[in-house]
């Protein structure tokens, strides 16, 4: 199984993945700041037909590029001439105007408190990294005898340090974007392979800050049923969160230090049935 799983990501991997795929969008900009930002907004719009989507991450990107790209047109608040706060006119799918205007808006925040979305996000992981779970001190407390007696201690649970967690938390207001716990939020932790992932002819490898090997598989669709098909995950299971981090855990197995290169031959697999 070890050498079909190498030699389908061996065939993926490679810079023809670029061609239709919404990766295409990493090599957009040079800079790495405007490459965030396009990857960013090219992720979350990256479901349905790719025929449908695609066109519509090109219109916002040329839009963008009138003002000297999609860092400037947002932090800038050019972004607002076209897309409208309460404007509730359908731009794709069931997002509306008014969903990408806030998108855009949040955006617009984070960047003008950090140069780039990446320093951004790379400082709110590396505060909840350092929160674990901690047991409370003892705290002293006089006894119905006049004794002194210690409450007993507590235990606080640390949040998630997953990197695709922190991101949804960000930008919970934002209906673009996956938030609910049950959800395998299939575009963050695209992006997140994008971001992540070096020594890739796809991936950018922007962010070496966090481990690769702690990213979660994209669960898209083909991967879901591929992965089914060579019994790596449960033939009853959903595109949840749950399937996500267990076929991440199974994916360590052929990939132990970039679990997310199954998503290469999974996907490949899948597209090229049908």
């Amino acid at each position: 199984m070890k050498n079909k799983l190498v030699e389908l990501a061996d065939k993926y991997e490679t810079k023809d993945f670029l061609k239709n795929d919404p990766s295409q969008f990493l090599y957009y900009y040079k800079t790495v700041r405007d490459t965030e930002l396009c990857a960013f907004i090219a992720a979350l719009l990256s479901f349905g037909s790719r025929k449908q989507f695609i066109p519509k991450i090109n219109f916002i990107m040329n839009e963008a590029d009138k003002s000297g790209g999609i860092y400037k047109w947002i932090l800038d608040r050019i972004y607002k001439k076209t897309f409208c706060a309460n404007d509730e006119k359908k731009f794709y799918r069931f997002y509306s105007y008014d969903d990408f205007f806030k998108l855009f808006l949040k955006l617009e925040n984070i960047l003008k408190k950090e140069k780039t979305l990446g320093e951004f996000i790379k400082k709110e992981y590396m505060t909840r990294s350092n929160v674990r779970g901690t047991k409370s001190a003892a705290v002293a407390k006089p006894t119905a005898h006049g004794t002194i007696s210690p409450n007993l201690k507590t235990t606080t649970r640390a949040p998630s340090t997953y990197l695709v967690d922190i991101i949804a938390d960000i930008f919970n207001d934002c209906s673009i974007v996956p938030s609910t716990k049950t959800s395998a939020k299939k575009r963050l932790c695209m992006f997140l392979r994008w971001m992540v992932r070096d020594n890739s002819p796809v991936d950018k490898g922007l962010w070496t800050w966090y481990p690769k090997k702690d990213l979660i598989i994209p669960l898209d669709v083909h991967v879901l049923e591929e992965a089914k098909k060579l019994k790596l995950i449960p033939e009853n299971a959903g595109a949840t969160r749950k399937t996500a981090e267990l076929l991440s855990k199974e994916a360590k197995k052929y990939f132990p230090e970039d679990p997310a290169r199954l998503d290469f031959a999974l996907f490949g697999l899948g597209v090229d049935k049908n």
